[in-house]
């Protein structure tokens, strides 16, 4: 009886890590950022703009330093 837990539980254990290098390959071939250190680039035609040079910025950099 005592053997026939063994063989189960090592069975199981195999079968896990079977399927957890499966699920971890799987994942790694469908991620999105195909070597661009996760950037997601869209679609969209308009230019971003992260910053405008106000008077309100220069304040508070001036604060800053």
């Amino acid at each position: 009886m005592n053997e026939s837990r063994r063989g189960f539980v090592k069975k199981v254990a195999l079968a896990g890590a079977v399927a957890t290098v499966g699920v971890v390959s799987v994942q790694a071939g469908t991620s999105g950022s195909k070597g661009t250190n996760g950037v997601v680039l869209g679609k969209s035609k308009k230019k971003e703009i992260t910053y405008t040079k106000t008077q309100t910025w220069e304040d508070y950099y001036k604060s800053a330093l």
